[in-house]
C-alpha cells in the first residue's frame, strides 16, 4: 500500500510523539486523525472512505483496521494483538503540546470538566486550553447512568500527568462550582501547580484581618464590587481552606465569581477564570462543532476511550495550525484613518472578536495546504496573554411570553 507523502510525514510525527506504541498502533493512530481532519469527522465509514482515496485501497479492509483500534485485545482477529492502555499516551500527549510550546511563555492553563452524551456516555476529561479553544490531554469515559463517585477517576488523571511540566512553570488548573472539592485542591497543590477553582457563595469565610466568619456573598454582594485577600474558607473545621479568595460581580453577569487558590492575591486575577469556557467550546468541537462524535454508535466506554485518544491528537494538530495562522493575521489599526473616519467614531475600544476559531481555521489551512500540493503543515503554540478583563456576558434569548398571542393558523 502506497502512502502519499503528507501521510507517511504525519506517521512518522506521532510515531516520534507516542515512542512506546507499537509501530502498527502508531500507524493507525496516524490513520484515524489524518482521516477525521480531512473528512472533518469522526465517523468511520467517512474517514475510511476518505483515507481509501489517499491510499489507493478498498475502504473495507480500512474499516476493519481502524475498527480494531478501539477494541480490546481480547476481541481482536489474530494472535499478536496489543492491549492499548490509553493513559500511557496521555503524559505524552501534554509533553507533545509542550515541545511546539516557546520557551519564553512558561505557563499554562488546565481545565477540568466533565461532558455526557445522551444517557450513554459521561466523559472527565482535563484539557489544556489555548487561544479559546482546548485540547484533551487526559480523560475517563463512564457510563452516564453509571453509580459511584469520581474522585478515583479525577486522582488518577492529575497522577498521570505528573511531573510533565517543568517546575519553573506557572500552571493553574480551573474548575466550575460543581466540581470544587477539598481533595481536588490538595491534589493540585502536591503537583505543584496552582488551583483556580469556583466556589459557591454558599457558606461563610474569615478574612485574615478579621476575628469572625461572614457569608461568602458579602465580599462582593452588588455588581461592580470586588474583592481579593488571603482567608480561612469555609466555617466547619472539616472542610476550612486556608486560601487567597478573588471575588469579582461584573456588569452583565448574574452573580459573583468565587475562585480559591495558593496564588497570592498580588499574583493572581480573577479575570483568568474566563478561560475556563474554553473547555466547553472543545466539547463542542468534538461533537456538533467538529468531530460530530455525538452521532458515534459505540456503547462501550473503553472502545470510546481510544477514539477519544484519536480525535485529542486530531484536535492538537488542527489547533496548532490554526493557532499559528490567527497570531499572524493583520490586526487592524484606526491610526491611518482620518479623524473625522466613521469606523473611529463608532470605535468602542475593545479588542475585536476572534471571528473564526483556530480549530476550524487549522482545518482550513490543512486541508487548503493539501490541495495545494504544498504537503504537510503543522503549527506551533503561540500563547496569547492571559486576560485581563471579564469576557462580555452572552445573553440569552428571551423566553416568548406565557400570554403571547398565537399565529393564526
Amino acid at each position: 500500500m502506497s502512502h502519499p507523502e503528507p501521510l507517511s510525514q504525519w506517521t512518522e510525527t506521532v510515531s516520534t510523539a507516542f515512542p512506546k506504541l507499537s509501530g502498527p498502533q502508531a500507524k493507525v493512530l496516524a490513520y484515524w486523525s489524518y482521516g477525521m481532519v480531512i473528512a472533518k469527522s469522526c465517523g468511520i465509514t467517512l474517514v475510511c472512505a476518505t483515507l481509501a482515496l489517499q491510499l489507493g485501497c478498498s475502504e473495507a479492509s480500512l474499516v476493519q483496521r481502524l475498527r480494531e483500534w478501539c477494541y480490546g485485545a481480547q476481541d481482536k482477529k489474530g494472535e499478536k494483538r496489543r492491549e492499548l492502555d490509553v493513559s500511557t499516551c496521555f503524559a505524552p500527549l501534554l509533553k507533545w503540546i509542550l515541545a511546539w510550546w516557546p520557551a519564553d511563555q512558561p505557563r499554562l492553563a488546565l481545565a477540568l470538566d466533565a461532558t455526557t452524551l445522551k444517557k450513554r456516555f459521561t466523559v472527565l476529561c482535563i484539557s489544556v486550553v489555548y487561544r479559546g479553544c482546548a485540547i484533551a490531554v487526559a480523560w475517563k469515559v463512564v457510563g452516564a447512568e453509571e453509580k459511584g463517585a469520581w474522585q478515583p477517576y479525577w486522582l488518577a488523571l492529575l497522577q498521570q500527568l505528573a511531573g510533565c511540566v517543568p517546575q519553573d512553570w506557572t500552571v493553574i488548573v480551573m474548575s466550575d462550582r460543581g466540581l470544587y472539592a477539598p481533595w481536588l485542591y490538595a491534589k493540585i497543590v502536591e503537583l505543584c501547580w496552582h488551583p483556580f477553582l469556583r466556589i459557591n457563595k454558599q457558606g461563610n469565610v474569615r478574612p485574615q484581618e478579621e476575628a469572625t466568619f461572614r457569608s461568602l456573598a458579602s465580599l462582593a454582594p452588588r455588581v461592580g464590587s470586588a474583592w481579593c485577600g488571603q482567608v480561612d474558607c469555609f466555617s466547619q473545621e472539616t472542610s476550612r481552606l486556608q486560601c487567597t479568595l478573588l471575588a469579582r460581580w461584573d456588569e452583565g453577569y448574574e452573580e459573583v465569581w468565587l475562585i480559591v487558590t495558593d496564588l497570592a492575591p498580588e499574583q493572581a486575577t480573577v479575570v483568568w477564570y474566563g478561560m475556563r469556557s474554553w473547555i466547553e467550546g472543545g466539547f463542542k468541537d468534538t461533537k456538533r462543532g467538529g468531530w460530530h462524535w455525538h452521532q458515534t454508535k459505540m456503547v462501550d466506554p473503553k472502545r470510546a476511550e481510544r477514539l477519544w485518544l484519536a480525535i485529542a491528537v486530531a484536535t492538537l494538530w488542527v489547533v496548532s495550525v490554526g493557532g499559528e495562522a490567527d497570531a499572524h493575521l493583520p490586526v487592524s489599526s484606526l491610526e491611518a484613518l482620518p479623524q473625522t473616519h466613521v469606523a473611529r467614531r463608532k470605535a468602542t475600544g475593545r479588542s475585536r472578536p476572534r471571528m473564526l476559531s483556530c480549530f476550524a481555521r487549522g482545518i482550513v489551512v490543512i486541508v487548503a495546504t493539501l490541495i495545494r500540493g504544498d504537503g504537510l503543515v503543522v503549527g506551533r503554540f503561540l500563547p496569547e496573554p492571559w486576560p485581563s478583563t471579564l469576557p462580555p456576558h452572552k445573553k440569552k434569548n428571551a423566553k416568548v411570553k406565557a400570554h403571547a398571542p398565537q399565529e393564526a393558523a
